[in-house]
């Protein structure tokens, strides 16, 4: 990746990929955000007010697209990815793992582009694996509820490696398990946004099942390194890209309350369907290939994105971008 290079960020608007869109933009290249806003936010880009060398494209990447002028990176992002917002938007969330990456591959192809997609830890299911390691192919229910985005990621990790394949794709596969960061909605519903939203507005935190479930979390900077990394090397993947710290959902809550200097009140729901049971990578293809590990502790992470959080409450940070900056340079569809 050199300055002066262009790159084509799918979802640039989104919690990860209004992060690249603003490393990519110090390294001295330029950057086209292609996003509908059906998730992504524009108050997102607000760092990017004014930038010369960054352009937001309203489109939808599910039809067909263009982009004037060379290309050199194109990287996939586009896809709802809470729970909560591909539960809501299935159709869509298949659309986007389907047609949205073929016409994202197109562009590639088109210009000669280095391809990065973002896969996810969810392609591996509820594992019989652990840690899970990229050679392990996964527990998924086909036809359950979250299947829609199991399956369109799935679809996108096969498609993704069928271009390669079969037309010489410059194409490399993150499997990127739970990021969190500044900028994640308060309706997200993942964990650390729904912690500490409730810790600051004195409500008991809501934990699904036992609380026994494990997670692995990656803060959004370190995350954003890995796809940098894959981007600056002809490595095809898959590879693992999160934190191998464990932790049970119980002890993170523990962890945000006393951060935000509350008691810890819980209110346990029943277990969604379907819903893993341990999540935690195996990252020595990352280490190996990329020379790339966390570096974030959870600790600082999480203070860092509760001071975020504590400097936009009690705003509603679920914009749905018809209301955010107006300076962001935008092309038509």
């Amino acid at each position: 990746m050199k300055k002066g290079q262009r790159a084509v960020v799918t979802g640039g608007a989104g919690f990860i990929g209004s992060h690249l869109c603003e490393r990519l933009i110090e390294r001295g290249l330029s950057v086209t955000c292609v996003d509908n806003l059906s998730t992504g936010r524009i108050a997102n880009l607000d760092a990017l007010a004014g930038e010369e060398r960054f352009t937001l494209l309203r489109a939808d990447v599910t039809e067909p697209f263009s982009v004037e002028g060379p290309v050199h990176h194109v990287v996939h992002l586009a896809s709802p990815a809470s729970p909560l917002d591909y539960l809501a938007l299935p159709l869509e969330t298949l659309r986007v793992g389907s047609a949205g990456t073929e016409n994202a591959l197109r562009l590639a192809v088109a210009h000669g582009a280095r391809f990065v997609v973002a896969s996810t830890s969810e392609i591996y299911g509820d594992p019989a694996e652990h840690p899970q390691s990229e050679s392990y192919w996964g527990n998924v229910n086909p036809i359950g509820p979250r299947s829609v985005y199991d399956e369109a990621k799935r679809f996108t990790e096969a498609l993704t490696a069928a271009y390669a394949r079969t037309l010489g794709a410059d194409t490399g596969i993150a499997r990127l398990f739970n990021s969190y960061g500044p900028r994640m909605r308060r309706d997200d519903g993942r964990v650390v946004p729904t912690f500490i939203d409730q810790a600051l507005a004195g409500l008991p935190l809501t934990i699904n099942g036992s609380g026994a479930q494990t997670r692995s979390l990656c803060y959004v900077e370190d995350t954003v390194r890995g796809l940098l990394a894959l981007m600056d090397s002809s490595f095809p993947g898959p590879v693992n890209i999160g934190a191998t710290g464990e932790m049970t959902v119980r002890e993170i809550a523990e962890a945000i309350a006393a951060l935000a200097g509350v008691e810890l009140r819980t209110e346990f729901r029943a277990s969604a369907e379907d819903e893993p049971g341990r999540r935690c990578p195996d990252i020595e293809t990352a280490r190996t290939k990329l020379g790339w590990k966390p570096e974030v502790p959870l600790a600082e992470g999480l203070k860092r994105t509760l001071l975020w959080w504590e400097s936009t409450y009690p705003q509603d940070m679920a914009h749905d971008g018809v209301n955010g900056s107006s300076d962001i340079r935008s092309g038509a569809a």
